[in-house]
Order: C-alpha cells, then structure tokens, then sequence
C-alpha cells in the first residue's frame, strides 16, 4: 500500500519537471537513495513531521526510537496563536524488546496515554524506519485506536528509508486527503473563504498576512499547515479558492482539492511587494470568479495602493544605502525566486541563488528576474562558497544556519533567511523587515574591526 502511494506521488501530473520525464524515469521520481547515517534532517519521516506539525491543536506521536523525534522535536519555528501541544514530543520510544515482540500494543497505550491526559482533537501517529522494518501495521493500530477511543487517529506512513524530505512532505499531504481533509463541515461558509496550502506561519509569517486579508474581508478557512487547527484542515474542503506556496512540498493537496472539490489555485509568493500585491490580486480575481462581489477587485487595488505607498515610504532610507550591494543567496524552493524579487526591489544585486530544492518552475522564474546570465546554483560546495565570498563577489550571504559559519570566515555579514530565523519576512511589513535586518548586518561595525589586520600583522608590515 506504501509503495503504491509512493508510485502515485512520483507520477504527480502537476509536477512540470515530472511532465517531461520518460515512464522509466517517472517511476524513480525525484528522491536520491539515501546513505546510512545520512538520512536525519533529510529523509521522508522528517519531511512528514515538518510539513504538519505546525498543525498546533493535535498530538504528534513519532512511533519509533526515542532519537527519532528527539532529532525532530521543534524543528521548525513555527508559531501558534492558540494550543502549544504542538512543541510537546510524543514518542512510543521503542527498544529492543519492542523490536523482537512487536511495537503495536505499545503504539496503542501511547494513544491511550496521550487521550487521558491530553484529550486532543486528534492524535497524529509517524511511522519510523524501525517499526516499517519488523512490520507493525500502524493504520490498522490506528483505526482501532479511533474506533476505541472515538477520536481521529490519523497514521502518518512515512518511514525514513523511503526517500527524501520532499518525499515524506507529500506523503504527509496525502495522508491529509486520505483521513482528514473532508470529515468535518464549517459551522459556516462565505464567498471570501480562501486556503492557504504550503505556509508554516514560520516566525508568525502568516500573521503579516492575515490582517491585510481581514481588511479586505477575506477569510482564511485553512492553512496547511501554519498555526492551523485540525477542525479548520477538515474542513478546508469548503473554501471558494485556494493560493499555493510552496508547490514543491504540497502540489499534491492543491491539484487533488482541485480534482475532487473544484476548489482552483494559484502559486503565488508573500516575499517583496510586487509579489505581495500580485498574490493579492490573484486572490481576489479568483474568488470573483468563484461568486464574490465584484468590488472586491477595487478594494483590493485601494489596499495595495496605500500599503504599497507605506512600504516604499519606510524602505526610502535603505534603498541609497543598499543599493549596488551583492548578494549571495543559498537556499531553495520558492525563496529561491520570491526572495530574489524582494532584493532587487531596492536595488540590490543577486551574484548567485541556489536552486539545490527548486522546481522547474522556479528556475524558469529566475531566469525571467535576472536574465539569461542568471548563476543559479544546483549545489556549492563550502570550498566554493567560501571561495566566492573571499573574492568580494558578495557583500553578505542570506542562508540557513548550517552555511553561516562559511560567512564568518570570511569576515562577510550574514542573514538567517530558513526557518530557523526570528524575523518574519512575509507581506509589505516583512519586506521592511528583510531590509532593515540586512543594512543592520551589512553595517555593523564588527565587519571593519574584523578585517583590520591584527596588531602584530600591522608591526610586521610596519617593519
């Protein structure tokens, strides 16, 4: 059964880069067999447990060794507005008895243990390599477990051994179509219900965005998966239209949303104005062609007009400071092309983006940003990167964390841009923000001391 929804993600048809393999080639998909030891932070378990654990009301169970979720735990700064019971891990912590005898009866108190005292909406079950290999059957504990305890008991099959990280974001996906999208109806609809599919509200993101759709009316019925209640996943299947994220990790919800409740979509960005205020438009256009009033397209131009107008007010000061200034972007997926679009809003210039986790899509809108000379990077080695930050090509480097320490050797400035950062970069306030945290890391005057020879370097050459 795992196999074969392993075989239908790999056949994705909303996939461009799946559209133009060969039927051999779209068997293998798109996940590099991983090596012993290599697999954390990147195999398909991880990728389930990322794509929804900010879903903040449920209980995440990783059914496995306690390491499992001990390396996963809060891997993500994803916020909520309500529950917490997101942050606590759950693990059936299964030892070398459970290996021998079998997990299941094991799995099934955990359940138990986490419903009497936590009493959850739903309780989220992850299966691991550990307990694949010896053939526990989790969608059967499962399904007793919901039977027994009158609860959803959603399992989540995604083992590590299975693929990559972008794997287990679909298999995660899927499981969401399977058990939980579709259960449950809203108390209430309207023409202004929209879903929000690939957002994981990573430093409260989505709630930069959420006061500019509650000003236009617009109601966010579900987002999957950023500070999200079950409830409100179950029933997103009631939304008028849908806007898209990240297509790398969830393509797979929005088309089949499309195909089984005629809910159409868009893939859009919340990084940088011009994109913020397409993004909005997009929206807007859609619900109208779903039912809404027709002013709604008016007031969404008034909207973007003023807090257009506010943004570009506030950036005036930085722009003659950054302007000219390079920039050496390593990251991937949509910020790979969204964040590109934000900088060369005021003025700056992007030397390289790394492509590592970018659809054909995403290169396609690289090249139409930054030309046909773009220097897209598949994978830089830190040699390279070092290399090229020593050679002044760039002023800073935006990345994740793991590249940071590349940057301080190379007395160049940083900025956290991945989801481990503590700034919000999302709509017009965001970009404000990206903008003000880059001059502060571009200016601090650590960098000049840095690069002062040292004293005895200076007697040296004095001499």
């Amino acid at each position: 059964m795992l196999q074969d929804k392993i075989l239908e993600i790999f056949n994705e048809p909303g996939c461009d880069k799946n559209q133009t393999k060969s039927d051999k080639e779209r068997k293998k998909g798109c996940s590099v067999q991983l090596q012993p030891g290599a697999a954390a932070g990147g195999c398909a378990f991880d990728g389930a447990k990322i794509a929804l654990q900010p879903i903040t009301d449920v209980a995440h169970l990783i059914h496995g060794p306690i390491a499992c979720e001990g390396n996963s735990w809060d891997n993500r700064g994803s916020k909520s507005s309500g529950s917490k019971l997101y942050r606590t891990g759950f693990t059936t912590d299964m030892t070398e008895l459970d290996v021998v005898y079998g997990g299941e009866k094991h799995l099934f108190k955990s359940i138990k243990e986490i419903i009497d005292k936590y009493n959850p909406p739903a309780v989220f079950v992850y299966q691991t390599c550990v307990p694949a290999m010896i053939g526990d059957d989790i969608e059967a504990v499962c399904k007793a477990a919901a039977l027994k305890f009158g609860k959803p008991i959603i399992p989540i099959n995604a083992p590590g051994f299975v693929g990559s990280k972008n794997l287990g974001n679909k298999l995660a996906g899927e499981a969401l179509l399977d058990y939980v999208i579709g259960t449950q109806e809203p108390e209430f609809t309207t023409p202004y219900d929209i879903n929000i599919i690939g957002e994981y509200n990573l430093s409260g993101e989505l709630w930069q965005i959420k006061p500019l759709l509650d000003h236009l009316g617009i109601r966010i019925l579900s987002c999957i998966s950023g500070d999200a209640k079950y409830h409100e996943v179950a029933q997103s299947h009631r939304a008028r239209a849908a806007m898209m994220v990240c297509s790398k990790a969830m393509i797979n919800i929005a088309r089949k949303m499309e195909e089984r409740y005629e809910i159409p979509f868009f893939e859009g960005s919340f990084y940088g104005i011009s994109d913020s205020s397409e993004s909005l438009r997009a929206i807007a256009r859609l619900l109208v062609e779903r039912g809404a009033p027709d002013d709604l397209l008016a007031r969404t131009e008034n909207l973007i007009v003023t807090e257009e107008a506010r943004a570009w007010h506030r950036l005036a000061e930085y722009k003659t400071r950054l302007r000219g200034k390079r920039v050496l972007l390593i990251t991937g997926g949509v910020k790979s092309w969204s964040v590109v679009s934000a900088l060369q809003e005021v003025g700056m210039e992007v030397v390289g983006t790394s492509v590592k986790k970018s659809t054909q899509e995403d290169k396609a809108r690289i090249k139409e940003m930054m030309g046909d000379d773009a220097h897209m990077i598949d994978d830089m080695t830190p040699r390279e990167m070092y290399k090229m930050l020593r050679d002044a090509e760039a002023d800073i480097m935006l990345s994740g964390g793991r590249s940071q320490f590349i940057a301080l050797k190379a007395n160049v400035p940083w900025l956290d841009i991945n989801q481990e950062r503590h700034h919000a970069y999302a709509g017009y306030e965001g970009m404000v923000e990206l903008v003000k945290q880059i001059d502060s890391a571009l200016y601090n005057p650590i960098w000049s001391q840095l690069r002062k020879p040292a004293p005895w370097d200076a007697r040296e050459v004095a001499l």
